[in-house]
Order: C-alpha cells, then structure tokens, then sequence
C-alpha cells in the first residue's frame, strides 16, 4: 500500500469515526488531492499549525475534485464536512446545488475580486495550472505538440483522469476544445487520443507514479501538484504541448474553499478557512506546496517561486467562463463519452 493509500484510507476511518469524537475539537474538511502531496506537505504544515494554535483537530479526507462534491451531495441529509477544497468547475457546482453556505473569510479584501464568488460561497486558496508530465528517463525530450501524443509509440503509454471525475480531467477537455479552436475539433483530438489512452482515471494524483516508474510516459496534471511530487518521484518532468496554432496555452485553476452548508462544525471551518488565508500560512504556498499564494499582499521570494514562473514562460493564459462551462458540462461530458467511446 502508498502512503496516498495509506493516507486515504485513515482519513476514511477517520471519517467513519467523527461522531465518536467531540463537537468543539474537530473540523472536517473533504479535500481534492494535491495540497497534501510532498514531504513536508502544505496542508500537513497547516493542519498542524492549527491545531497547535486552536486544540482543533483535522480530519482530511481526499478524492478527486468531482467525487469530494458528489460525497457531499450524497450526505446532504446527514452532512459530515466543514470544509470544502476543490477545483472548477466543481465548486460552483456545489454551489449552485445549494451545497455550500456563503461565507467572507478575514483577510478576504486582500484577495482579487477574480479570485471570489461575487455571492461569497467560495474564495480561491491556492492558485494553479493545469500540465502534462512525463518519464524524463524514457523520453529524452518533452512531447512538443498535441499531435505527438498520438504517434504509437505512446500506445497504452497516455493515461488522463477523466472528465468530469477529475477536475484536472475536466480541465484537460477544456483545454482541448480551447488549443484546437472550438469542442468539435478538441472532441476529434481526444478520440484520435483515445487509441494510446490506458483507460479512464478517477484522480490525477495517482498518475505520477505510474509515470515515474515509467508504466505510463505521459500523463496529466497540474503544475502545483506535480512540483511538490517531483521530490518523491525524481523521473518526472511537466510540459505544456503546443496546438495547431504553434502556441502553448493554459488557464488558472485554483483550488477553492468554502464553507459547507449544514456544516456540524460550522464555526470551526470558519476557523480553518480563515487560518489557510491568513499571511503566515500563504506566505509557505510557493515554498512548500509549490503552487501560486491568492493574497495581492504576499510577494514571495524563493527558489520554488521562481520556478514556477520560469516553467511559465512563453505559456499564454486564458480564462475560461465557468458559469458557461458549468452549464455546458453535462452535455460536454455526454459529447465526450460518445467520442471516446467511437459510437
């Protein structure tokens, strides 16, 4: 068994056992994966802190950005998180579905209007970008374009988490329909895809070992998590393929918190979220979890920060519509299953 295995696992005894524990001493937070990658982790550090700060104890429980929502959804009458931590467009799903309660943590000025729900059910904790890895010891060089993946070389080699399971799945389709011009040629990209596609994935975190052990070359990903993995798993490398345009293109996809509604801990998520927002524990976002701190008033300064931007360079950002997107996304993902499937 991993230690993600094995991590998992306790978070859903964990969960099993909350209500063994008292009311006033615990926060249960349901988390997509990525902020708990690496040695030392980003959430660790944080969680740590806060209870040493509080007495309150976290509970983690992690799945894929979709599934931690579903989880939600299935519990609304019996609702066992605090705290929610996941992709779009997931969080405004969640939102839409009346499963989060509005809330404006301390600190949320400091924080741009582009980064917050105007109705105040969700604000951006971390930001990043969406990526592609692969095995730097069986690849010499990073595929350069799209079209690479599709050389057979790579069949049963490619492997990406699914769309709408995974965010960072949801967020290569979109950005598929974006590199090839509109969803009828991005949908023709990703069925031409699916003949060297290992098969269908829940979660992206689980995809960098496969790559670093080289059973797969290329897999997706995202730019925070895939940094703070590299340490454990040294084979891997992150690209950004070109589309037919010759550009290299992405669009931020920060992680989100919110406030669960019906929360049984309520005022001790408020204490989380606002904990995770503060300066200090921004300030470690680029240092230890290697992704993009959400507060204007941090300007960090180290090594992992640097990197970021110079894995950056020469990417051109675009933002997607995510209130189109969510609106879309039932069908996108119907469009999608068809194409994959060849019927």
């Amino acid at each position: 068994m991993t230690a993600r295995s094995i991590l998992l696992a306790a978070s859903v005894v964990a969960a099993a056992a909350l209500p063994a524990m008292a009311a006033d001493n615990v926060v249960t937070i349901y988390s997509a994966d990525g902020l708990h990658d690496g040695t030392p982790s980003w959430f660790g550090n944080e969680f740590d802190a806060f209870t040493k700060a509080t007495g309150i104890k976290v509970q983690y429980v992690e799945g894929g950005s979709s599934g931690v929502v579903d989880r939600l959804a299935k519990e609304k009458s019996n609702t066992q998180a605090d705290v929610l931590v996941t992709l779009p467009p997931f969080v405004q799903k969640a939102a839409a579905d009346g499963l989060l309660q509005a809330y404006t943590p301390a600190g949320a000025d400091k924080i741009d209007a582009r980064d917050k729900d105007p109705k105040g059910f969700y604000v951006a904790l971390v930001n990043n970008y969406p990526n592609f890895i692969y095995n730097a010891s069986v690849l010499k060089t990073a595929p350069t374009a799209y079209s690479d993946l599709l050389d057979p070389k790579f069949k049963q080699k490619v492997q990406y988490s699914t769309p709408g399971q995974a965010g960072d799945g949801t967020a290569l389709m979109l950005q598929a329909f974006h590199a090839f011009g509109g969803k009828d040629d991005g949908l023709a990209y990703l069925k031409k895809l699916q003949v060297n596609n290992l098969g269908p994935s829940a979660s992206t975190g689980k995809l960098t070992a496969l790559v670093n052990k080289g059973e797969l070359y290329v897999a997706n990903g995202d730019l925070q998590m895939n940094l703070a993995q590299q340490a454990d798993n040294p084979n891997i490398k992150i690209f950004f393929p070109t589309g037919p345009d010759g550009k290299k293109t992405a669009f931020s996809l920060p992680y989100y918190i919110a406030l669960v509604a019906g929360a049984p801990d309520s005022d001790n998520g408020k204490k989380l979220i606002d904990f995770l927002l503060t300066a200090e524990a921004q300030k470690d976002v680029s240092a230890v979890a290697q992704g993009l701190p959400v507060r204007t008033d941090i300007h960090p300064t180290d090594e992992n920060f640097a990197k970021l931007h110079a894995i950056m360079e020469g990417v051109e950002i675009w933002s997607p519509d995510w209130t189109k997107v969510l609106t879309d996304l039932k069908q996108d993902i119907a469009d999608y299953k068809q194409a994959v499937s060849g019927s």
